[in-house]
């Protein structure tokens, strides 16, 4: 074959397959009606539920592209979304900061049918019924398994839009869980506060105006009346009136005027460090329902809202560590109860140690067994730096003019001066003289980003290193 026939060949069967990727609808004249859809997808508006726009037409939504035998439908905007948010504008919840359905502002088809179905709103499923017929339970599974012994909330019956809104909540936290209204304000639509039955499994104290969700799980429970997975003591024992004198004028009465002093009387290692601390945390001394709930709770302590967000809630200057590259993984996933503690102790910042000691807790050579050398790894000592025998040969090291790596044996973490900063003169090398105790921008919690440079050893050398 020529050249010149060869490329017509290969051009012709191009196009011709280009055609027909390109043709995704049978052909249809560009000036067809909206009733002419119909006749062929009769099936979109025999739902229960219909798309009000059907009854427009289909080409509020739909359009038409014929160019030679090449027929397209496309959606008049770029996506979905948008499309949606031309009528459904009150549902647009991209600008919002707070609470948003994450679904509402991907996909509105990740929830509903576009055109119609057997369910209200055109949802996909119900709202409500079991995990197989949940539209809700396909993504939230909280409630599907419900122990023997347990308990389960009647309004998952009812569906989960008689509690929470399923677009947005909001622009602030006031929103939290996508609910239609706070608690109680929420639980009281259904379960009436004067109710004699109520009144008498909450000892006459004045519920109706508590936070129902501090002792209640709003959806499952292991235990009957859907109670908290942890319960405080005289609480499950039904021994209110360790804590409660009855009732006055519809408000709480305790048996001790401040709510500190009531806590101490249970002895128990909290209640000592609060009374001898030398360092004392301001909120250990005050009211100690700032961070615990004194009934139950979903987490160990009955605190608000858990271990590692509860001290945010007053340290509020610290959740940006959160969006650094590197977090010291005891203070994000346990909290920071990890290295401090929150009732009081005799260490600067509330410090369970001090210097060193407190990451020799974890780090150090009691902490757990020695890893394998062949890991590449240095096993931190009080003093100095360890190294296995045939460290040279095994493990990576900077390869520092006149040396043999960093850290190398002798090189002190302790016992000498931190010469990094003129303002720490006084204070000595430690752990954090190198690495951040929260989160870093640097790998292995390093101060400085310049690691694995010598950037980083300037730091303190820099006279050594003819600066």
């Amino acid at each position: 074959m020529k050249p010149q026939v060869h490329r017509l060949a290969i051009m012709l069967l191009l196009m011709l397959s280009g055609a027909a990727l390109a043709t995704t609808h049978p052909f249809l004249d560009s000036k067809a009606d909206d009733a002419k859809c119909l006749e062929c997808h009769a099936a979109k508006a025999k739902g229960k539920a219909v798309h009000s726009a059907i009854a427009i037409g289909c080409s509020v939504c739909h359009e038409v592209r014929v160019n030679n035998d090449l027929v397209r439908i496309k959606l008049v905007t770029p996506s979905v979304g948008k499309l949606c948010l031309e009528c459904h504008a009150d549902k647009d919840a991209s600008q919002i900061k707070a609470h948003v359905h994450s679904p509402a502002v991907r996909d509105c088809l990740k929830c509903h049918d576009a055109h119609s179905s057997d369910h209200k709103n055109q949802l996909r499923e119900s709202p409500s019924g079991e995990a197989k017929e949940n539209l809700c339970l396909t993504c939230h599974t909280t409630g599907l398994k419900v122990p023997p012994t347990g308990s389960r909330h009647a309004a998952l019956d009812l569906g989960c839009d008689s509690c929470h809104v399923s677009h947005k909540t909001g622009e602030n936290l006031d929103g939290v869980f996508h609910l239609t209204k706070g608690s109680p304000a929420l639980c009281l639509d259904c379960h009436d506060a004067k109710d004699a039955e109520l009144a008498k499994a909450h000892r006459s104290q004045p519920f109706g105006k508590s936070d129902c969700l501090s002792c209640h799980d709003p959806h499952q429970s292991s235990s009957p009346w859907l109670l908290q997975k942890f319960v405080h003591m005289p609480f499950a024992k039904q021994q209110c009136d360790s804590c409660h004198a009855p009732a006055s004028n519809g408000r709480v009465v305790l048996t001790k005027a401040a709510v500190t002093d009531l806590c101490v009387t249970c002895p128990s290692e909290e209640a000592r460090k609060i009374q001898v601390a030398k360092v004392q945390h301001p909120g250990a001394t005050g009211d100690c329902t700032d961070c615990h709930s004194p009934h139950a709770g979903t987490s160990r302590g009955f605190l608000k809202p858990d271990a590692v967000n509860v001290c945010l809630v007053c340290h509020s200057d610290q959740a940006e560590l959160h969006s650094k590259k590197v977090l010291h993984q005891p203070a994000f996933q346990q909290g920071c109860a990890s290295c401090h503690d929150p009732h009081g102790g005799d260490h600067p910042k509330l410090l369970r140690a001090e210097g060193n000691a407190l990451c020799l807790e974890c780090h150090g050579p009691d902490a757990r067994p020695a890893r394998n050398e062949s890991e590449h790894t240095v096993e931190i000592f009080n003093g100095a730096v360890k190294l296995p025998e045939d460290y040279f040969t095994k493990v990576i090291r900077l390869p520092l003019e006149g040396g043999v790596g960093h850290p190398t044996v002798g090189h002190p973490v302790s016992d000498v001066h931190d010469p990094s900063d003129e303002s720490k003169i006084k204070m000595q090398l430690g752990c954090m003289s190198c690495h951040q105790p929260h989160a870093s921008a640097a790998r292995a919690l390093l101060v400085n980003d310049q690691a694995p440079n010598l950037g980083f050893c300037r730091n303190c050398h820099k006279q050594s290193m003819g600066e």
